[in-house]
């Protein structure tokens, strides 16, 4: 799930780290766990779903890397959907 996050602030054990050019990601130091995926020049900020305690009312807006998701994977929302291409000119190249 991405959301977008301005001002945000995790708290606890959360450790940041560079994983490709202009992107990091956020982990639990403790158990290492994911807790985030953030392209370093926007206020996104994708998390896992699993992070959540509620759900319900969970907009479901757009998907990224469509063009590897695999064949049996089908939503039934009308969603905005990026390639793996599209995420990274608009993220990593601005």
């Amino acid at each position: 799930m991405a959301v977008p996050c301005t001002n945000s602030k995790f708290e606890g054990p959360v450790q940041r780290y560079a994983s490709s050019e202009g992107f990091e990601r956020g982990f639990c130091s403790v158990c290492g766990s994911s807790i985030f995926f953030h392209p370093i020049d926007s206020d996104l900020h994708g998390i896992p779903i699993g992070l959540f305690d509620d759900l319900s009312g969970l907009p479901f807006k757009a998907e990224f890397y469509i063009d590897q998701k695999p064949d049996c994977y089908t939503f039934a929302d009308e969603t905005r959907k990026m390639t793996g291409e599209e995420f990274d000119q608009k993220f990593r190249n601005g």
